[in-house]
């Protein structure tokens, strides 16, 4: 079965850069999950980038992200594949969002979307002949 974590609940209003809470994935078994970013209400004239932080620990999440989605400026899903599976120390991951604007109507940002991660199950032949 599937694991996900759902690092920004759907829905979410972001008007700040930010994170997200850490999650445990070192019991996940494939270490590859698919990154699914869902924008459903924004401005003009803004954009917002979110990013995924690997750690050891869980407090230290380092200088470089392990992925960072595509700019996105408008409504709509958006998805990336992260796979951690060459990655063994890391056992936590969480999400960082930053928004920029440059419109002269609001002085800040607003988004509103969702940021999820969902485990891809291992390919076995048992899978490929169903």
């Amino acid at each position: 079965m599937a694991v996900e974590f759902v690092l920004i609940p759907m829905g979410t209003r972001l008007t700040a850069n930010g994170e997200g809470q850490p999650f445990e994935i070192s019991s996940n078994s494939t270490r590859t999950f698919l990154c699914s970013m869902e924008i459903t209400d924004q401005m003009e004239q803004e954009s917002v980038d979110i990013s995924v932080w690997g750690s050891a620990n869980g407090e230290d999440f380092g200088k470089m992200p392990l992925l960072k989605m595509p700019q996105r400026f408008y409504r709509g899903e958006t998805r990336q594949v992260l796979d951690l599976s060459l990655k063994p120390e890391i056992r936590f991951i969480r999400a960082k969002y930053d928004l920029t604007r440059w419109g002269r109507v609001a002085p800040h940002p607003m988004f509103v979307l969702g940021f999820r991660v969902i485990e891809i199950p291992a390919f076995t032949a048992q899978t490929a002949a169903r």
